[in-house]
């Protein structure tokens, strides 16, 4: 599992544990190329017996929430017949009885599974079940934010001419939309990794004042290049349209422009938009 990855299921678990009660949550993620999950995460455990477990597709009660790809519930984990019996070791040597599992689902592809646990066995109730779901939701969007992430960088790195107008629009393009994610990224090393990405996309500046914007004054100049509106560029960003505009205005004072326009090709001359 990345680190990105495992940081979000160890965040998961704590508001796992938090909103629902439920004094025990573990959790993992997928293992690449293989059918089954590796339990890495754990949180409210008495012991390491769920750590490093790896549950196979349809074993158990997360084998069986990843092969439906959806949310399973037990009573009782060790007299339950809604599942296989797999892992009743380390389930009991962890003194669990009633136990939930939710997928991590991005892409219609089961990424990883969340547990929630009690230590006495009776029903959990569907207010568990659904802060389950939610924390799993989180973990989604994290995980589905840095696919993004990745995919754009991926399709970045040819190094179009100067000449090359068609391919210079993708570069800017590709340069809003990490800026964008960037801001999405919780994780601080895919964060930066991004950043960097974004400054390699920028070429030399023409002529260089040593204007320094700070980065959101950037990322509002990357969206008002790319032709947003102030309101679809604070949607974007996650920001009021009056912080928007404050913001450019402050990029088009240091970058001495007089309307939008002119800020974006000032600072295109700067080398800080490509």
């Amino acid at each position: 599992m990345n680190a990105a990855g495992a940081g979000e299921i160890r965040r998961a678990l704590v508001r796992l544990r938090r909103t629902t009660g439920l004094p025990v949550a573990f959790g993992g993620l997928v293992e690449p190329g293989r059918p089954r999950i590796r339990i890495s995460e754990l949180s409210g455990t008495a012991t390491a017996s769920l750590l490093s477990l790896a549950v196979t597709s349809g074993n158990g009660l997360g084998g069986k929430a990843v092969a439906l790809a959806r949310p399973c519930a037990v009573a009782d984990y060790s007299l339950s017949r809604q599942i296989s019996h797999e892992y009743d070791a380390p389930v009991a040597a962890e003194g669990l009885r009633s136990v939930l599992a939710v997928p991590v689902v991005v892409r219609r592809r089961v990424r990883g599974v969340l547990y929630g646990a009690l230590r006495d066995a009776r029903p959990l109730g569907d207010r568990m079940l659904t802060a389950a779901v939610d924390a799993a939701r989180d973990v989604e969007q994290a995980l589905a934010v840095g696919d993004a992430a990745r995919e754009v960088l991926v399709a970045v790195r040819a190094e179009p001419q100067p000449g090359d107008i068609a391919a210079w629009e993708q570069v800017r393009e590709a340069h809003t939309a990490l800026r964008a994610l960037a801001t999405r990224i919780t994780d601080p090393a895919l964060r930066t990794e991004l950043l960097d990405a974004c400054a390699l996309l920028s070429p030399a500046p023409v002529t260089s004042k040593g204007v320094a914007l700070t980065p959101r004054e950037l990322d509002v100049l990357a969206w008002v290049a790319a032709g947003a509106t102030n309101a679809v560029a604070a949607g974007r960003l996650g920001v009021s349209a009056e912080t928007v505009k404050a913001y450019l205005r402050s990029a088009m004072r240091k970058l001495g422009a007089g309307t939008r326009g002119e800020a974006v090709a000032a600072a295109r001359r700067e080398g800080l938009l490509p």
